[in-house]
């Protein structure tokens, strides 16, 4: 990895590490606070939608506030405090205040057997109920006693907010980012796909562009529920979709696929990693999992994939306190950034190229084209990759295409159609009318 690289993944580690301490929900100040703290590091349009709004089968939830939550035993100690780990109280509790037994609050205790000294994360965001996380071996040392405990909590009609980064392009037609930004003190679920939208943001926003690109920070599920109601009728500028998650850990990278299974995103997040040269996996659709869900319910099906390192659910961190700033590695972010970038960037170099003289192949020397290879420290494979292109460029076979069936690398294989373009042996089709 290069030191430039590697650069680039302690930025995107300080950018979770600052994020990190806030308690944030679907809803509420710390999603503000956090949306505030993006928007320092890019352009951030804030959206809003009131409580009570329905999107679609679902409606907009009050607005959660928590300011602070305890448990202190009979002499008055904090046992369990908000202010040791956010995840100590159960997102979206209803306030309380009550002495009670040990039996009395049990039923409102939450830990994980299996790993005694983690606090799991739990939410309440769809029913009314409270509740405490904390370590299993601290919960089964509580002593029968009475307890006081205290959610100071509101929940209120407020607002749902999201933040939205446009880089426009020369087309209209739309790349869209989304990683849901809710989950208080996760590192890899998800202030690693926080991070890693945000650095995206920046490498694209310096370069020119064939698409617009919209980055979208949300809070997961309604959120991207609440997008898509607002934007029905423009969907369709929608050409490309990535949901970003769980990009921080140390495990192979995973793209699972679209619903509609060969979208452009997939071909190029598939070729991304085959260039790679590194152990990944490709997962089909499945309706779990994040975003991707709503994104390609069967009412849009858009093209929208989800870039993962270890899937949700299959490492033991997941939702738990062991999701912290040391799970996540500035390596795995900066692996997980050059994969993403790789299949952007086909994307926007990709084309269908069609052979200006199809019948059979041209005099490359008397066009000139021989002349650039030399020096090339891949001559051969260049020139390999260009009787490719000429021979697929039938209309028909994009870039991409040419890359996987030749078993080329697809830089290599632009390269080639570049070269070909400028000897006039290849024409691009315009985009529209592939």
């Amino acid at each position: 990895m290069t030191p430039q690289l590697l650069s680039v993944g302690r930025s995107m580690h300080a950018l979770a590490a600052e994020l990190y301490p806030i308690c944030r929900s679907i809803t509420g100040a710390g999603l503000r606070q956090t949306l505030d703290l993006i928007g320092r590091q890019i352009r951030l349009e804030r959206q809003e939608i009131a409580s009570g709004t329905r999107v679609f089968d679902w409606t907009i939830p009050p607005e959660w506030n928590l300011r602070d939550a305890w448990i202190k035993d009979d002499a008055g100690r904090r046992i369990v405090s908000l202010a040791e780990c956010n995840l100590h109280v159960v997102n979206y509790s209803e306030p309380v205040r009550a002495k009670m037994s040990l039996a009395e609050l049990r039923p409102h205790l939450f830990s994980l057997p299996e790993h005694p000294d983690w606090i799991p994360y739990k939410y309440s965001h769809w029913e009314r109920s409270w509740g405490f996380c904390l370590a299993d071996r601290q919960m089964r040392a509580l002593p029968e006693a009475k307890y006081e405990v205290c959610i100071d909590a509101t929940l209120e009609p407020g607002k749902l907010d999201w933040g939205e980064c446009c880089l426009p392009g020369q087309s209209q037609q739309e790349v869209v980012i989304s990683s849901h930004c809710c989950h208080p003190s996760l590192c890899n679920d998800n202030l690693s796909g926080i991070a890693l939208a945000v650095e995206l943001a920046k490498a694209l926003g310096d370069r020119p562009r064939r698409y617009t690109y919209r980055f979208l920070f949300m809070p997961g599920t309604i959120g991207a529920i609440a997008w898509l109601a607002r934007n029905q009728a423009s969907v369709g500028r929608i050409h490309h979709g990535l949901v970003l998650t769980c990009v921080g850990d140390a495990g192979d990278v995973t793209y699972k696929k679209s619903r509609r299974g060969d979208a452009a995103i997939d071909r190029a997040m598939a070729q991304s990693l085959r260039d790679s040269g590194k152990n990944h996996a490709i997962l089909d659709f499945s309706p779990l999992g994040y975003d991707e869900r709503q994104f390609c319910s069967p009412g849009f099906n858009l093209p929208f994939g989800c870039l993962m390192r270890t899937p949700h659910g299959c490492f033991a961190e997941y939702h738990t306190s062991a999701d912290n700033l040391e799970f996540i590695r500035p390596e795995s972010l900066a692996d997980s950034f050059a994969t993403a970038l790789s299949a952007l960037e086909m994307l926007e170099k990709n084309a269908v190229m069609v052979n200006v003289n199809p019948h059979c192949e041209p005099h490359l020397g008397r066009h000139g084209v021989l002349a650039a290879l030399r020096g090339h420290d891949r001559s051969r494979e260049l020139q390999e990759a260009m009787m490719w292109v000429l021979n697929l460029g039938d209309g028909e076979n994009d870039l991409m295409a040419v890359a996987q069936r030749s078993g080329l690398p697809f830089p290599l294989v632009s390269q080639a159609a570049q070269l070909l373009a400028g000897a006039a042996l290849v024409a691009r089709v315009p985009d529209g009318q592939e």
